[in-house]
């Protein structure tokens, strides 16, 4: 593996950049489940490691939670990741600048969705750590993002 492929260097950009993004993620979502919207559980890793103070709830409720606190956390999350993609790791200017602001958060949109979901029902039928299926909706995020964003969004 050579550092002088513009392919290898661009995608360890991406990673960097969504690596930025992801931290924000799950500091905002994990604020959010703890006081917000309650969804830890005693032994998600985050309530353990600073000892958090937790509501007791159910699964279904908590799978709820769990879904709208990602959301939020999306948000704010999505708007780091553009502004490090652009500065970063993508050149603008395929579209408008409102145009690729929006197509950026409809592909996250999507992957982010499908992401949830996955989470949502790891968590309602198997009752798997909300950490565990928090994971796996970052990992679907991160497959389809890239594609999108270097081959639809912006010039490569």
């Amino acid at each position: 593996m050579s550092l002088d492929n513009p392919s290898i260097l661009q995608f360890i950009k991406y990673a960097l950049a969504g690596f930025l993004a992801g931290v924000t993620h799950i500091i905002i979502f994990h604020l959010i489940a703890w006081k917000i919207f309650p969804s830890l559980q005693e032994k998600d890793h985050a309530v353990r490691f600073f000892n958090l103070t937790i509501w007791k709830i159910n699964d279904t409720t908590r799978a709820r939670n769990s879904m709208i606190g990602n959301f939020i956390a999306f948000l704010i999350s999505n708007m780091v990741a553009y502004i490090t993609n652009i500065l970063f790791v993508f050149q603008g200017g395929k579209y408008h600048l409102i145009i690729e602001i929006f197509l950026f958060y409809a592909v996250s949109g999507v992957s982010t969705f499908l992401g949830t979901m996955l989470m949502g029902i790891l968590i309602r039928r198997f009752g798997l750590l909300t950490t565990y299926a928090f994971v796996s909706n970052i990992f679907t995020a991160v497959m389809f993002n890239y594609a999108m964003r270097k081959f639809f969004i912006f010039n490569g």
